[in-house]
């Protein structure tokens, strides 16, 4: 054995949702399991999209071997672009979850320097000490690998995110015996989704949905716009298939849901039926009871197809008394209220709205409940176990859910938060010393802005109480004030308690003038310090509230 260490490092998505990106690092090697991103809490004002930050990755750069992908979803794939501009290492994945990262590139002007490798499930590769098996898993998207990872010191399972799927949709399943067959040998670690912990029993299988489909095609008397994730490409399979029984044509609106189907198209893991396409820019002018609309944008993301259709602001697609749309997706933690806004649009329309959870389903997870997630502690039965992809809460239930495997080797679980190592060696695992993580805020998608925690800050600042500007004229030669300060504010107070308040305010400012030397009039550093605190001050008390405060000194 090795006097080597391995270190699991998690630089996102343990203790959290989304951001999922994992270091694995042995001796002088390190590979990277997916760089994902995660939508901002209503609180990080005006930020599009938060990243892992990659600090430790770019301190250690000489020494990373490469991005190994799990599957396609935002959260696994959304920060390669970021991790890209930081350091170019190669990227390997399964073709459907490449080319959903190609588009990623494409759209930041990267993709001629990226190094991308197609794998297929079973295939193996050799990265440094690392010998990495893909074994496929079931999921809501195609495609999906874990990942068995060979090591000096055992082997480590990744899983990715994975349900057992007994009757996919595309008849390729779970491959439980390959994860079996490492389970014989010996597992070091086991690292596995925690997403769904809570939830008693099995998911429901793909096919699921598919009698609560047929309920709707046949019974709606005129358009069904289905929204569903442009990644479920089993979705789409069975809508289509069911649509070409039913008699009715197919049109695909929203940026992203074209694109994904194009891709899979492609890749022959999408089979459209032929003359079963309509054209967007055709919809209106065939039939209703012949229509069926496959819409992105579940989330009711403000610019989304979706979103655009609920307020009648489409070019393609207006919606009408009668037509039946339906919600086939889950509701993301802290976007309710905006998909409750789409719902009331939609309502206000006259279309019936078919959403929530009902017997059979118009929505499954692609995530494994409790049965599940026992199968596969079961058949792998690792030496040390890490839940991942989770609240701390679910992963501490995924941790309990383990304990019973004490009687068949399982030495020690633990529970580790972005950012929180794993060493293990020859002696043993335990916690090791934490790395530097944090979050990267990105506006608008544009990788030099970045947004900083102060920016944040202000902004929520602002929102809360409004800002006040006094501003200052001084003569640069005598450092007099000329005039009485001028106060402008916005946010801060009404209409009617602003006259009085101002006045009194720009006595204070008058005051702060009149008490400084005259070598501090003229530094408007100091000068702006002064009047700022001593405003901060007033304004506190006489109003309890803390405007952002930014005096402006002109030199005349």
């Amino acid at each position: 054995m090795s006097d080597q260490k391995l270190k699991v490092i998690p630089l996102g998505g343990l203790g959290e949702f989304g951001m999922n990106c994992m270091a694995i690092r042995y001796g002088d090697d390190i590979i990277v399991v997916d760089a994902g991103m995660m939508f901002p809490d209503a609180e990080l004002l005006g930020v599009d999209i938060v990243t892992p930050d990659f600090a430790y990755l770019e301190e250690n750069k000489e020494f990373v071997r490469a991005l190994v992908l799990t599957h396609g979803h935002e959260d696994h794939i959304g920060g390669i672009p970021f991790l890209l501009s930081q350091l170019n290492i190669p990227i390997y994945g399964t073709a459907f979850t490449l080319a959903l990262v190609e588009r990623r590139l494409e759209e930041h002007e990267m993709l001629d320097e990226a190094h991308l490798h197609r794998v297929k499930p079973g295939q193996k590769i050799e990265l440094g000490p690392f010998h990495v098996e893909f074994v496929h898993v079931t999921h809501s998207i195609v495609s999906c690998v874990a990942l068995a990872i060979t090591t000096p010191l055992g082997v480590i399972i990744h899983t990715g995110d994975f349900k057992v799927d007994p009757t996919p949709t595309d008849n390729v399943l779970f491959d439980l015996h390959t994860l079996a067959e490492y389970g014989k040998r010996g597992v070091l670690l086991l690292l596995s989704d925690s997403t769904n912990v809570d939830r008693p029993g099995y998911t429901a299988s793909e096919r699921a949905v598919l009698p609560r489909f047929e309920e709707i095609f046949n019974r709606a008397e005129r358009r069904v716009v289905v929204a569903c994730f442009s990644s479920s490409i089993h979705r789409l399979q069975q809508i289509l298939d069911l649509a070409a029984t039913v008699g009715r044509k197919v049109a695909f609106i929203g940026r992203s849901m074209l694109s994904a189907t194009e891709i899979a198209h492609n890749l022959g893991l999408l089979t459209i039926p032929d003359n079963l396409l309509l054209r967007p820019q055709d919809i209106m002018s065939v039939a209703p009871h012949k229509v069926v609309c496959v819409v992105s944008g579940t989330q009711g993301e403000p610019m989304s197809a979706m979103s655009r259709v609920a307020v009648d602001n489409h070019k393609s697609l207006s919606l009408e008394r009668g037509d039946v749309v339906v919600h086939s997706a889950r509701i993301i933690p802290g976007n309710e209220k905006s998909i409750g806004r789409m719902m009331n649009h939609i309502a206000r329309r006259g279309a019936e709205v078919v959403a929530g959870s009902m017997n059979p389903p118009i929505h499954v997870s692609g995530h494994g409940s409790q049965e599940e997630l026992k199968l596969l502690l079961n058949l792998i039965r690792p030496r040390y176990f890490v839940p991942i992809h989770g609240e701390y809460w679910q992963m501490s239930k995924h941790a309990a859910l383990a304990s019973h495997l004490r009687s068949y080797g399982l030495e020690d679980t633990f529970i580790l938060e972005t950012g929180q190592t794993l060493e293990i060696d020859r002696h043993g695992a335990r916690k090791g010393e934490k790395v530097t993580v944090g979050r990267i805020c990105i506006d608008s998608g544009s990788i030099d802005e970045v947004v900083e925690d102060m920016v944040i800050r202000d902004r929520r600042h602002l929102s809360e109480d409004g800002f006040v500007i006094p501003i200052i004229a001084i003569d640069k030669h005598t450092g007099k004030c000329e005039g009485l300060p001028e106060i402008v504010s916005r946010g801060f107070v009404s209409m009617e308690e602003r006259s009085e308040l101002m006045a009194a305010a720009r006595q204070v400012v008058l005051r702060t003038l009149e008490t400084s030397s005259n070598e501090e009039r003229t530094d408007w550093g100091v000068m702006q310090e002064k009047i700022r605190a001593d405003l901060k001050r007033f304004l506190n008390k006489q109003t309890q509230r803390r405007p952002l405060i930014m005096p402006v000194i002109l030199e005349v």
